[in-house]
């Protein structure tokens, strides 16, 4: 894992060749071994050690180490602290946080989920906004109005416009940014918030299926379908079989892929509704 150069050498657990022979540095003064590929967590690491072990961990970078996915592992470490120059791969910022809004992670000061909600909802782009926090509280159970709490003792914070249009759509259900995506493309169109994870029971009583999103009351579904359709065989042989048993309980499932577009998706799931309120009068 990271270490800091000097240190090492200082203490006596290597020698000054051997740094230079063996390891390289990924920010100055901080090295790994020169075979070494870091992940986000490590480099992470590294960002808190090159800022002499006091800046906290902030931002997309304190998202994922709470757990949330679709972080890009390239990603600049997001870092409050006070530097003019960060080196590359790191930002840094001057913000300041109140003691109730730093934890710890595997022994690295990171944001706490509200505080990172807090931030990362008022970056700029609603959607990835929204898709990031969607996944921020599918990891950690992060509740809405406890962001507000946070925000309420940060009045006149850049972004907190956007932050009260992010909150209110939050959706711990959202599995990826496309359906995210799907379920604010549905809202923004100004058809009902549909519910997302919806359990369908099997004859044993217990869910066979969790449909992405949709209404329960019209039993109209509508599915994302990821890249795993077409590298993962087996999945798709059982999705197959799942979605025929969905339509013969009575469901109907409209199911969107990557080249589907918006004007089509809507026409199709608009259509849906409209044959299913027409069968139930």
């Amino acid at each position: 894992s990271p270490f800091i150069g000097s240190e090492a050498v200082r203490s006596g657990l290597i020698r000054k060749h051997q740094l230079r022979a063996n390891f390289r540095a990924i920010l100055p003064d901080v090295y790994v071994a020169r075979d070494f590929h870091p992940t986000l967590a490590d480099r992470a690491m590294a960002a808190w050690l090159w800022s002499h072990r006091n800046g906290v961990l902030a931002g997309v970078t304190a998202a994922a180490l709470h757990g949330a996915r679709w972080v890009d592992e390239s990603a600049p470490i997001e870092l409050i602290w006070v530097n003019a120059r960060s080196p590359r791969g790191v930002r840094t910022s001057a913000m300041r946080l109140q003691p109730n809004e730093v934890g710890q992670i595997r022994g690295l000061p990171v944001t706490t989920p509200e505080r990172t909600a807090f931030d990362v909802g008022r970056t700029r782009g609603f959607g990835r906004a929204v898709a990031r926090l969607d996944s921020l509280a599918r990891a950690t159970g992060l509740k809405a109005r406890d962001v507000e709490e946070l925000a309420a003792r940060h009045r006149g914070a850049r972004g907190l416009r956007q932050l009260e249009r992010v909150l209110p759509m939050v959706d711990a259900g959202a599995q990826s940014p496309k359906e995210t995506w799907l379920r604010l493309l549905l809202i923004d169109d100004g058809l009902p918030r549909p519910q997302t994870q919806i359990p369908v029971l099997g004859a044993n009583g217990f869910p066979f299926a969790y449909l992405d999103m949709g209404w329960s009351e019209w039993m109209v579904a509508v599915e994302y379908d990821g890249d795993q359709h077409r590298s993962d065989r087996t999945q798709y042989v059982k999705d197959i079989r799942r979605t025929a048993e969905l339509e013969r309980m009575g469901w109907i499932i409209v199911r969107v892929v990557a080249e589907d577009r918006p004007p089509e998706i809507l026409r199709r799931v608009r259509t849906a509704i409209a044959d299913r309120q027409s069968t139930l009068g």
